[in-house]
C-alpha cells in the first residue's frame, strides 16, 4: 500500500484527487491540504511514498516545496500550467499531470509510482519463502506450505496447509512474488502444483481443496502439470 498526501489550494481540484485515489486499491491517501505550509510540516513528521502537488499556490509554490523534500518521496505534479512540465522533471519529479486529468491518467502515474517504488523496496523473498503483508503484520510464508491464492476484489486471500489469511493487494502483485511451482488455472486463483492430488476434467484438487479450471486457463495450465 502506497502512502500519499495532496497538497493544492484549490479545495475542488483536492477533491477530483480523493475521488480518483479512492479508485486505486494500493493507494491510501492519507490526507489533503490547501495550506502548503501546512503540507510541508506534516512532512516532517510522517512517512509518506508520494505527495501530489500543484505548483501555483501563495506563500510557498509547488516548485520551492520540492526542493525541501527528501528525495525519497515521489512528487506527481498536479497543474494547469504545461509550462512548468520542463521545470518540474528537472526536479527530478516522477510524473507530471495536467489539469484536468482523467482517471487513467491518474491512474497510470500511480501505476509509475507503484513500478518505481518496488524497484527501490524489493519484497523480502528467500527461495523458500516470502513476507506477506497482512494488516499491521508482516507473515512467513513458505512456499511449500501455500496452497492456493484466491483474488478476492482488492484482496488476496493465501490458504496455508495451517491457516489462512488475506492481505491488501491485487492479484497480478501476488502473482509476481510467487516461484515458477505455482500456477495460474483460473483467473481468480493461483495453485501450488507440488501439493496437487488429482485433476479431472475442468478441476483440480490440491490438499484436499477442489479449484476449477477456466476455459481460458487449460490449455497452459496441462502443459505446464505435464512437464
Amino acid at each position: 500500500m502506497l502512502r500519499a498526501i495532496a497538497i493544492d489550494d484549490e479545495s475542488l481540484a483536492l477533491e477530483v484527487i480523493k475521488s480518483h485515489a479512492q479508485k486505486v486499491s494500493y493507494l491510501n491517501l492519507l490526507q489533503t491540504f490547501t495550506n502548503p505550509l501546512e503540507g510541508l510540516e506534516y512532512l516532517k513528521s510522517n512517512s509518506v511514498d508520494i505527495l501530489f502537488l500543484d505548483i501555483k499556490m501563495p506563500d510557498l509554490n509547488g516548485l520551492e516545496l520540492k526542493s525541501l523534500l527528501s528525495k525519497d518521496i515521489m512528487v506527481i505534479f498536479t497543474t494547469a500550467y504545461s509550462e512548468h512540465a520542463v521545470i518540474g522533471f528537472e526536479l527530478e519529479a516522477l510524473d507530471y499531470l495536467l489539469k484536468p486529468f482523467s482517471l487513467s491518467r491518474f491512474i497510470k502515474a500511480c501505476d509509475k509510482a507503484l513500478e518505481t517504488y518496488r524497484l527501490k523496496n524489493p519484497i523480502k523473498t528467500s527461495f523458500e519463502h516470502v513476507f506477506i503483508k497482512s494488516g499491521n503484520e508482516e507473515i512467513r510464508v513458505k512456499f511449500d506450505e501455500l496452497v492456493f491464492c484466491e483474488a478476492k476484489g482488492n484482496y488476496v486471500h493465501f490458504e496455508l496447509i495451517h491457516g489462512s489469511f488475506i492481505s491488501r493487494m491485487t492479484f497480478k502483485e501476488a502473482e509476481s512474488i510467487l516461484p515458477t511451482q505455482f500456477l495460474k488455472c483460473h483467473r481468480s486463483f493461483i495453485i501450488n502444483s507440488i501439493l496437487i492430488e488429482k485433476v479431472e476434467k475442468q478441476l483440480v484438487t490440491v490438499k484436499g481443496r477442489t479449484i476449477p479450471i477456466g476455459n481460458n486457463y487449460s490449455e497452459e495450465f496441462y502443459l505446464q502439470i505435464k512437464r
